[in-house]
């Protein structure tokens, strides 16, 4: 059975602009249907899965994901007509005529929501066939808890979404048993959890939608009990796994709900003025992003508490954007409640699309079982000739071709532990927004200044942010607070811990200033090639980690293509591009660097 996949809204961006024209950029960013993606599943096995933003060069582009869709059919060697299903990580239907902004509401429907659009939309780029008969809309919190619980391979599991919204809920407590999904409880928009931290987001000069990363390496440098009581009575739990949140209730009408300014008013009350993009950031600012990440940690854990205990299952699935951020899931890793905790590389909006054909597949007789697979390396890969070909275009680069790629793993080796980073691009592009050892900046995760050179001079971004150490499997739990066993949890950079004391000082550009680290771990038979050349890194070295970064400058998506590769390399004055089985160099540099 061949099923695509899709996530996103063709429309949304477009419409809120023409619709309300006086937001300003961040607040046109606030929307739904962000970060477009195609997946396709044959007879349950993935294979292909990508955003759309990794061709169009805009980041978390809502736009149809044409492209995505082509290559994973190209590639795949499907034809468009031989597709059994399209299912869109989405179903809304007509709102109803009543209320305020009703208008609004109903127009965005017929626009943007109607699943009808989607078959449109599918007629213009693959014409020729009934895409109505063949669109299955499936619930978005049902297709993110299809992405997390049927790849995990768990015969049961407890089940928790947590994103900024969904077509009405914002949370969704669920138990996978088997082929099926009940759901137990919902939490309705007004008290969403992703949205509460959009908007601490947004107070703090960030992004709503695309930074909430940048709020979690923040908290670290705050003190979580300043703004506690302040707090308390902007997000209340209640008995019984629920809480509500007081702060959203003062978005009152079409605008404020849709720039969030009500929320904002009141956290400006609270905390002063809201910081501007690009202000000096101050205690305060710190201090706020510490109590917001606490108070996002303490509900998932009240919510989880009560469900475990009910239902009694040692196993969480954990999907939805909330699921990306890696303190919390740290925290919820470690607080017992839990034997087994699975999180998909793709947990936002982008992995619906592979969570929405998992669903259909699920739930169709003639399907079977969703396979595992250990890493997402799903995306685009290319052959020898045309990465030869890219870098026979550029007349700035000169390439060295490696026949024995034990001997090119020792020249990598060699450039990292004399202070060059590395920009690293092999094999098929990771699915989800982490570089997992395809698309990636590798560096010497030594000392401090790694961090500071990368973040000043290469990814030129924030010098508070955090970079993340990838290990061999080995090596995790002497490295890390990783217990032994369950290593292959950290597999996809989803989870902070704490380095371990004794090595954090030779650990200093890969832990965060609260000793923590976002750790990946590979298994070599997943990544044969650069588990080579951490083993060799480890015999220079002495120690089996690397500084691994996602391939991309600021405010591009992580390269997908030869091409952008070795444009990104140039730009972004890395010092060598390990492509396939060239290193590649700029033209007058004279390889390593000191």
């Amino acid at each position: 059975m061949k099923i695509l996949g899709l996530s996103g809204f063709h429309t949304s961006a477009a419409f809120k602009r023409a619709q309300l024209p006086d937001l300003d950029e961040r607040e046109l960013r606030i929307l739904q249907g962000q970060d477009s993606a195609a997946a396709l599943l044959v007879d349950g096995e993935v294979r292909a899965a990508a955003a759309e933003e990794r061709f169009s060069g805009e980041k978390a582009t809502g736009l149809f994901p044409a492209a995505a869709i082509r290559d994973a059919l190209d590639r795949s060697g499907v034809k468009a007509h031989e597709l059994d299903v399209v299912a869109h990580g989405f179903a809304y239907q007509r709102p109803s005529s009543a209320g305020e902004g009703s208008d609004y509401r109903t127009r965005q429907f017929d626009e943007v929501f109607d699943p009808e659009l989607q078959a449109q939309w599918l007629g213009e780029h693959f014409p020729g066939v009934d895409w109505r008969e063949r669109l299955r809309p499936v619930p978005h919190h049902l297709s993110h808890a299809a992405s997390a619980y049927y790849p995990s391979g768990a015969s049961e599991s407890l089940i928790l979404v947590a994103d900024g919204m969904g077509e009405r809920e914002s949370l969704t407590v669920a138990v996978g048993q088997g082929r099926d999904i009940e759901i137990l409880h919902t939490v309705p928009v007004l008290h969403s959890l992703g949205t509460f931290y959009g908007a601490i987001t947004l107070y703090l000069g960030f992004d709503m939608m695309m930074d909430e990363y940048k709020v979690m390496g923040l908290a670290s440098f705050g003190d979580r009990g300043r703004f506690a009581k302040d707090f308390a009575d902007l997000v209340v739990r209640h008995p019984g796994g629920r809480f509500a949140i007081p702060l959203l209730a003062r978005d009152r009408g079409l605008v404020e709900q849709e720039s969030l300014r009500g929320a904002l008013r009141v956290l400006a009350e609270r905390f002063g003025t809201p910081r501007k993009p690009g202000e000096p950031l101050e205690q305060r600012h710190m201090d706020v992003a510490a109590a917001a990440q606490a108070e996002l940690e303490t509900c998932l854990l009240h919510v989880l508490s009560h469900y475990k205990e009910q239902t009694g299952l040692r196993t969480l699935s954990f999907a939805g954007g909330v699921a990306l951020n890696c303190t919390a899931n740290g925290v919820i890793a470690r607080s017992g409640l839990f034997d087994e905790v699975h999180i998909p590389p793709g947990a936002g909006d982008d992995g619906t699309a592979l969570g929405a054909a998992m669903y259909v597949a699920s739930a169709s007789p003639q399907s079977p079982p969703v396979a595992r697979a250990p890493m997402p390396y799903w995306g685009s890969s290319f052959s020898r000739s045309e990465i030869e070909g890219a870098i026979d275009e550029r007349r700035d680069c000169e390439a060295t071709s490696y026949a024995d790629f034990d001997e090119l793993a020792a020249v990598v080796a060699d450039a990292l532990a004399a202070g060059e980073v590395v920009a690293w691009f092999q094999g098929g592009m990771e699915f989800g927004p982490r570089a997992l050892g395809h698309r990636s900046i590798l560096a010497d995760p030594r000392e401090s200044g790694m961090r500071d050179r990368i973040n000043a001079l290469i990814k030129r971004r924030e010098d508070f942010r955090p970079f993340a150490p990838i290990v061999l499997h080995r090596s995790a739990a002497e490295l890390f607070e990783i217990e032994p066993g369950t290593e292959d949890r950290y597999a996809h950079m989803l989870f902070a811990t704490a380095t371990r004391p004794e090595h954090r000082h030779h650990l200093g550009a890969v832990t965060h200033i609260d000793g923590s680290a976002r750790v990946q771990v590979l298994r070599p038979e997943h990544n044969p090639r650069l588990a080579a050349v951490l083993e060799e890194f480890a015999e220079r070295a002495g120690i089996p980690a690397l500084l691994n970064t996602s391939f991309n400058l600021r405010g591009q998506p992580i390269v997908r293509d030869p091409a952008t590769a070795l444009d990104t390399f140039v730009r972004g004055g890395l010092d060598r591009l390990v492509i396939g089985d060239f290193s590649v160099q700029r033209r007058g540099t004279e390889g390593v660097k000191k």
